[in-house]
Parts: structure tokens; sequence; C-alpha cells
């Protein structure tokens, strides 16, 4: 009998063993992938504003909707059930499933012939991209041990200034070259094809097999998933998930509304083309993106080892620093006409100064993501990760992305007659105070998350 159990007890700890190193970077890389891909067709709409606005005679604010209530509705209300099931059954074939239903979806949009048609096509990007954030977070969760897990988070996240980059400078180019619907038809047509990447070299560890130390065979059965209503019972009775949950959607309505509406400030108030546009903002958002995400994490992960209140302390200082330098940047044509005069918001210098200082407040707008995902990871046991981000990105996604984007839409509408081409810029400075709701919020969460933590 012992001989049958110590046998058993190889066969499971060979079968659990940690993944190597090489093989969790790889994983990592083809999420980072896949998340490109689903923040590459969230975002081509942004670049395509212009365009599609005069194909339909959309106004602002209707394109507020296209952009943000159209995906958002169904992205942030299907991601629960969705992560209900990956708590239970693959993750990694619910992200495929997923990843070809947006892709073919985002490609769709390129044959739509009215509104109506295009809205419904972004809906059905958002019923596909439900089932992607939520089991990536958990998969990260069981692939990196805790010490790495906002910096891997953070690493996760670098696909947002990559899908944000190449669906603009991608969309722009295709675009202006060949119209917007052969924009559409392309990168739709690029995550179909890169979908069976994900589904052929990706396996599901062991939840939470790297959360405690290995136990023998007959101890280590996979336990019962937990239902939705133990998964909501333990989340809600902590105050740092809905601090840090409102904190973050506060941050995102800026995040998202500015990410989609700051193509079209350029080209109003900066007075580039759209070719230009999608090389210029493609830009700022890798460089500043990229720089911003890993910052975050390696800060949250060096600092919350001694101080867990640290992982929301930093983006609520990140949040603090940026709302001077978005106005800053904004206003980078005033600065120069200061310093040379006669050069305009479109001069090479104004756009060389406004270029440096975007980076700033795009970088530390996200911040937030390696740690305060890592946090909500930290609010529940390892089964009731999936379903826990996902109700966290619930809260975050529908404002941030269905109130955010449209709220700048339509502030811009309620001020053009005062302001006439320069209403969108008066609504980005509105929004600003968005922000300063955030950084509140995290701050107060700082205080809180040590208690709420579960090791």
């Amino acid at each position: 009998m012992s001989d049958a159990v110590q046998t058993g007890s190889a066969v499971a700890s060979k079968a659990d063993a940690a993944p190597s190193q090489g093989y969790r970077l790889w994983v990592l890389f083809v999420l980072i992938t896949v998340y490109t891909l689903n923040f590459l067709d969230r975002q081509i709409v942004g670049i395509l504003a212009t365009p599609l606005k005069q194909e339909f005679g959309l106004s602002d604010a209707q394109f507020g909707l296209l952009g943000g209530l159209a995906f958002a509705l169904l992205y942030s209300t299907l991601a629960i059930p969705l992560a209900w099931l990956a708590d239970r059954i693959s993750r990694v074939w619910i992200m495929t499933v997923a990843l070809a239903m947006w892709s073919g979806f985002t490609a769709a949009c390129g044959f739509a012939s009215s509104f109506a048609q295009l809205f419904l096509c972004r809906m059905g990007v958002g019923v596909g991209e439900a089932g992607g954030v939520a089991p990536s977070y958990s998969l990260i969760a069981d692939y990196f041990p805790k010490s790495q897990r906002a910096r891997a988070l953070a690493g996760y996240a670098f696909g947002i200034p990559l899908g944000t980059a190449a669906g603009t400078l991608v969309g722009g180019l295709l675009a202006a070259q060949y119209g917007w619907r052969t924009a559409f038809i392309t990168v739709g047509l690029l995550g179909v094809l890169v979908a069976p990447l994900l589904r052929l070299t990706v396996r599901d560890p062991k939840r939470g097999g790297l959360d405690a130390p290995a136990q023998p065979a007959a101890a280590a059965a996979k336990p019962k998933a937990p239902s939705f209503r133990e998964v909501r019972k333990t989340l809600f009775r902590k105050p740092s998930f809905w601090l840090l949950s409102f904190g973050a959607a506060a941050s995102s309505v800026c995040g998202y509304g500015v990410a989609l509406w700051l193509p079209s400030f350029f080209m109003r108030s900066f007075g580039l083309t759209l070719q230009q546009t999608a090389w210029y903002y493609a830009g700022i958002a890798l460089i500043g993106g990229v720089i911003g995400i890993w910052q975050g994490g390696s800060l949250a992960d060096r600092f919350g080892a001694k101080n867990r209140g640290a992982y929301p302390l930093v983006p609520a200082v990140a949040f603090l620093i940026s709302v001077p330098c978005f106005v800053l940047a904004m206003n980078s044509g005033w600065l120069i006409g200061q310093i040379i005069p006669g050069a305009g918001a479109n001069s090479w210098q104004a756009l060389a100064l406004a270029f440096a200082i975007f980076l700033i407040p795009t970088g530390l707008n996200l911040v937030w993501l390696g740690p305060i995902t890592a946090s909500v990871q930290h609010l529940v046991p390892a089964p009731m990760r999936t379903t826990a981000s996902s109700l966290f990105l619930l809260i975050n996604n529908l404002l941030g992305i269905a109130v955010g984007i449209y709220y700048f839409g339509w502030m811009s509408d309620l001020l053009r007659p005062w302001f006439g081409e320069e209403s969108l810029r008066w609504s980005i400075y509105t929004g600003m105070g968005f922000y300063l709701l955030s950084s509140m919020l995290l701050i107060t969460a700082s205080r809180t998350l040590k208690k709420d933590w579960v090791e």
C-alpha cells in the first residue's frame, strides 16, 4: 500500500511540477500577443473616427456610443458567466474560441452598410472579447509565483500599448491608402490566424499550484470549483474590492476615453492628416505605454513585498502627476508660441514638444494595470480568481469604456456652440477630474488592502 501511495505521489508530483522559466515566458508571450490583438480590434475605431463619421453622418456623441456602449455592454456582462465557466473547464479553450469570434466580428465590420449594422458588429466584438482577459489573469497567476505576479501581469498589459499602437498605425495607414473597410477586414483576419497558436502551445496549469507547498497525492485532489454565490459573498464583503474596482474604473473613464479621442484631437487641434496621426499617436502609445506599465509592475512588486498598500498607492500617485502633464501637452502650441513667435500648434517644434510631454501621462495612465490586477487576484483563493477578475472587469469596463468613451463625445457636442472645433479639447479638460477621483479611492484602498489580502 505504501509503495502504491509513493508511486501515486510521484506521478502527481510530476504532473504538477512547476513549468520551466522558458515555458512560462513563452506562455506570457502568447498571451501578450492575444491581448495585443484584443486591443488592436478594440481601439482601431479611434483612428477611423473621421472616415466613419463621414460615411455614416455621425455626431461625436453617436460615435461615442459606437466606440463605447456597443462594445462594452456585452463585453462586460458576458465576461462573468464566461469567467465562471473558465473556473471549471479549460481556460485556453475559452480564450481560443473568444479570439476567433472577436476577430471574425472585427472583419465583419468592414462589410457594414449602415450605422446599425456597424453597431451590431461592434457588439459582436465585445461578445468575443468577453472571454479573453479574465482567463488570462488567472492563467498568469498560476504560471508565476507571488513575488513575480505584478510584473508578469504588467508584462501581459503590454498588449494595451502594443495593440493601441498597432491599431492606430495599421488602421490609419490602411484606411488612408485603401479605405476603412480594408482596415477592419485585415486586422480581423489576423486574429483568426493566431487562434490555433494559442490552442496548440498553451496548456492549463494546476490552479493555485504556486500558492502552496506541494501536497501528497491523497491530499492533492482537485478541489470543487466554488459557486458564483460563494465568490460574490467572499469578494463583496471586502472594502478593498470596491475601492480598487471603482478607483480603476474612474481612471479608465479617462484612459479609454482619451485613448480613443486623441487621434481626433490631433487632427482637429494640431492639424494632422490621418496618416500623420497614425504615426504620431502610435509612437506615443507604444513608447509611453510600455514604460509606464513596466514601471508600475516593478514598483508595486518592490514596495508591495513590505507593504501591501503600495499596490494601489503607486497608481494613485501616478494619476495625480498625469493631470498637469496632459494639460501641458495639449497646450504645447501655446508654450512654443511664447518662445518662438509665430510657431503654431502644428509647427514641428510644437509637435515635438507635445510628443515628448504626452509620453509622460500616457505612461502614468497605465501604471495601475499590474498592481491593481495583482491585488484583485489576491482578494480571493485561487479557485475563485477568474470569476473575481470578471467582477472587477465588469465595473471597470462598464464605467471605463461605455461611460468614458461616450462622455468625451457627448461633452464635445455640448461644448461645440462655445468652442467650435476646439470643443474636444475642452471636453478632455473636464475629464481630468476622473483621475483625481481615482487617486482618492486608491489611496483609501491602500489602507484596507492588507486586511483583505489572501496569502
